[in-house]
């Protein structure tokens, strides 16, 4: 079937029927739903964001990134912790009301209710064996760096002793303060290695997303395997635009894939990209290309 038969599917809201039209990659292999599931390398456990596939239902998602190797479905809500059992998949990170992008753990009046959203949503991750949860710093609103690294410190000491005995590990993402998130915090590495290096806890780790990192301040190999450490996540997104991960934007993907894997860094990494063309198509190009 052709490719704008799938987008009239898709802009039609027949995300299922679509599957059924095997995507194709940009090679032109193409993968059917009659075909076994790809066999990956196993080297990067690869997951996907259901934010950018808001024509999918949590399922269709699923099943699809089942067949072509995923391990996981990234930043579900806690109602669909469940659903990637169904299809042998994990959700990699889970929503927990751990905060926001502009109201974290930078501010100490948050502390209290990131606590009580933890302690309501920890129980129904570990039944559904979801390795982690994700909290934010908040925007500066005049704050510091300082400042907000020592309340985000407290915070963070406030309930890491939960998130060990849940064994789920909190991750803080790092966001870009230059193009999405004006007046984000924790806009650096450093800055969030820092935190972590205070809070000292095995279940406390950063979100590095390597879209926003390289925005703010790119040397990204070198960056990952000086603070693996204390990474617990990875997310992907084409620069610019966080559109597809080809050849028209500036990450060589299989380059920075063996730099991680080279850190022999086991957690994983999920596609957090907002597709230009048929998302099939596009989420197997990404997988293939990180395949390393």
């Amino acid at each position: 079937m052709a490719l704008v038969s799938r987008r009239a599917m898709l802009q039609s809201g027949l995300a299922a029927a679509a599957f059924a039209a095997s995507p194709s990659s940009s090679s032109g292999q193409k993968v059917e739903d009659k075909d076994a599931p790809i066999v990956r390398k196993g080297r990067i456990r690869q997951s996907v964001c259901k934010g950018p596939y808001p024509g999918l239902t949590v399922d269709e998602l699923c099943r699809y990134g089942a067949h072509i190797g995923l391990k996981g479905i990234d930043l579900l809500q806690p109602a669909d912790f469940e659903t990637p059992k169904k299809y042998g998949l994990t959700c990699a990170m889970g929503y927990a009301g751990a905060g926001t992008i502009k109201d974290g753990l930078n501010r100490t009046e948050n502390h209290a209710p990131i606590e009580a959203a933890l302690r309501q949503t920890i129980p129904l991750a570990v039944k559904a064996g979801v390795p982690n949860l994700i909290t934010f710093s908040g925007n500066r609103n005049g704050m510091s760096d300082e400042e907000g690294a020592k309340n985000t410190i407290i915070g963070l000491n406030r309930v890491k002793h939960m998130m060990e005995d849940a064994n789920i590990t909190l991750c803080l993402e790092l966001l870009n303060s230059k193009v999405n998130h004006k007046d984000y915090m924790a806009d650096h590495t450093e800055w969030g290695a820092q935190v972590m290096e205070q809070v000292n806890s095995p279940s406390c780790k950063l979100l590095y997303d390597i879209y926003h990192m390289q925005i703010m301040e790119g040397d990204l190999i070198a960056t990952i395997t000086k603070n693996i450490k204390w990474i617990g996540h990875f997310h992907t997104g084409g620069v610019p635009g966080r559109n597809d991960l080809n050849d028209m934007q500036e990450v060589q993907w299989d380059g920075v894939m063996r730099g991680i894997a080279a850190t022999g860094f086991n957690g994983y990494v999920a596609h957090e990209f907002k597709p230009l063309g048929d998302p099939y198509a596009a989420l197997l190009q990404a997988v293939n290309r990180c395949d390393v």
